[in-house]
C-alpha cells in the first residue's frame, strides 16, 4: 500500500457529513461545489469493512475465498467486486439511465489504490512536468481537473509529485465519494506548496469545454474504457478547448496473465473483453481511440504500460478482481457458467494459498497539446 494508505488517509468514511467538510446538497446531475475547510489535519471516520487489510468478500475474508464460487452471478465494469446484500453501490456515469449498472463501490476503490499507485507510469511524469513548468500563467498555480475522481486516489498520487501551488477540481456524480475525496486530499505539493481542492458533482460522460475552463491539466484513472466513442471524443474536445495536457491512466488493455495458467484462461479473457465492449463502450479499444482523437487535434501522445502485478501481498484485491472478471465473462456468455464455477473455485483457492500470480495489463496516456506558436 502507499504511504497515504498506511497513514490512514484512505479509510472510507462510514457516511457523508462529518465536520471536516461541508455537506453536498442539490438535485441529481446538478453541478455542485464543495471546498475543503482549513489547512489542518483531518481525522478520518472509521472505514467501511474494517479499514485497510480487512475488506471482506461475499464469502468473507480472503482466507475462506474458495467457499463461495457460486457468486459468479453479477458483475460491474472494470472487473470490480461482485455486489453483496447491504453493500452500497456507487458511481453511475450517465444521469437518468436506470439501466446503467453501478461502476465501483468505495470499498473496491480503496482496495485498488495501492496497486494503482504502483502501476501508474512514472515515465510520463517528466514530460508532463516540463510542459506544466512552461505553461503561460503558471505563476498563479496549477488548476487540475480530475474526472471521475472516485475517492480521490489520483490526487493523492499525483499532487505530491508535482511542484508548485495546485488547486484540484474533483468531478464525480456520487456525493459520498466526493466528500471522501475532499477530506482525504493531499495538503502539499512536492516542494511544499499548498494544495487546495473543490468538488463538482456532475456527469463526466457529458463533459463540455466550459467545465474545463482555465484548466492547467486534466487527469483521470480507469475512466476511458467505460466511455463510448462519442464520449471519448467529447472528452478530447474539452481538453483541446482548454489547451491543457491530459494524463489518463489505468485504462484496460485487454490482456491478463495468470500463473499458473489454466486451459480456460483465454476463453474467460475473451468473454470479459466482449463484456467491456457491450452497449458501445470502448473497453480495451479506448486508448487507441483516444490517441487517434488527440492526434487529430494536434496533440502529441505518449502511451506507457501500467500493469497491476498481483501476488500474495495483494490477495484481497486479486480475489475481488477474480470474482468480477469471471462474473463479467459469465454475464456476457452464460454458456460458460458450468465451467466457470469450478474454475473460479480453483482460482480462489490458489489465491488464498498464496499460489496465484496475476498481471492485469493497463495503459497510461499523456496527451500534450501543441503550444501556441510552436510544436509540441
Amino acid at each position: 500500500m502507499t504511504d497515504t494508505m498506511k497513514s490512514g488517509t484512505a479509510a472510507i468514511p462510514a457516511q457523508p457529513g462529518p465536520a471536516e467538510a461541508e455537506s453536498v446538497r442539490g438535485s441529481e446531475g446538478e453541478e455542485e461545489s464543495v471546498r475543503r475547510k482549513g489547512n489542518g489535519e483531518h481525522r478520518m471516520p472509521a472505514g467501511v469493512g474494517g479499514g485497510e487489510g480487512t475488506v471482506e468478500s461475499a464469502a468473507g475474508p480472503v482466507g475462506s475465498a474458495a467457499a463461495a464460487a457460486d457468486s459468479v452471478l453479477s458483475a460491474v465494469a472494470g472487473a470490480g467486486p461482485v455486489g453483496r446484500p447491504g453493500e452500497r453501490a456507487t458511481v453511475r456515469l450517465r444521469a437518468g439511465d436506470p439501466e446503467e449498472p453501478p461502476r465501483y463501490a468505495p470499498e473496491w476503490l480503496q482496495l485498488r489504490e495501492g496497486p494503482d499507485a504502483a502501476a501508474r507510469a512514472q515515465d510520463l511524469l517528466d514530460p508532463l512536468r516540463i510542459r506544466l513548468a512552461n505553461q503561460p500563467g503558471r505563476a498563479g498555480g496549477l488548476a487540475v481537473h480530475d474526472l471521475g475522481c472516485g475517492t480521490g486516489s489520483m490526487g493523492r498520487w499525483l499532487a505530491p509529485r508535482l511542484d508548485g501551488a495546485q488547486h484540484w477540481v474533483l468531478h464525480d456524480r456520487d456525493p459520498y465519494l466526493l466528500h471522501f475525496a475532499a477530506v482525504a486530499s493531499p495538503r502539499s505539493a512536492a516542494d511544499g506548496s499548498p494544495v487546495s481542492v473543490e468538488t463538482r458533482r456532475g456527469d463526466v460522460a457529458r463533459l463540455t469545454p466550459d467545465a474545463l475552463s482555465g484548466a492547467s491539466l486534466v487527469t483521470a484513472s480507469a475512466l476511458l474504457d467505460v466511455l463510448t466513442r462519442d464520449e471519448v471524443f467529447a472528452l478530447v474536445d474539452a481538453c483541446a478547448g482548454a489547451g491543457c495536457p491530459a494524463l489518463l491512466t489505468l485504462s484496460v488493455a485487454g490482456r491478463v496473465e495468470l500463473t499458473p495458467d489454466h486451459p480456460l484462461d483465454a476463453e474467460i479473457a475473451e468473454a470479459f473483453n466482449a463484456h467491456q465492449r457491450r452497449a458501445g463502450l470502448l473497453g480495451p479499444d479506448a486508448v487507441t481511440v483516444a490517441c487517434e482523437a488527440f492526434a487529430a487535434r494536434g496533440a502529441s501522445v505518449r502511451v506507457h504500460p501500467s500493469p497491476w502485478r498481483l501476488g500474495p501481498d495483494q490477495a484481497a484485491l486479486t480475489e475481488q478482481w477474480l470474482r468480477g472478471w469471471v462474473g463479467a465473462a459469465v454475464e456476457q456468455r452464460p454458456d460458460l457458467r458450468e465451467r466457470a464455477e469450478p474454475y473460479l473455485h480453483d482460482r480462489l483457492a490458489a489465491c488464498a494459498a498464496g499460489a496465484l500470480r496475476v498481471v492485469v495489463h493497463h495503459s497510461d496516456l499523456l496527451a500534450l497539446p501543441r503550444p501556441a506558436g510552436g510544436t509540441s
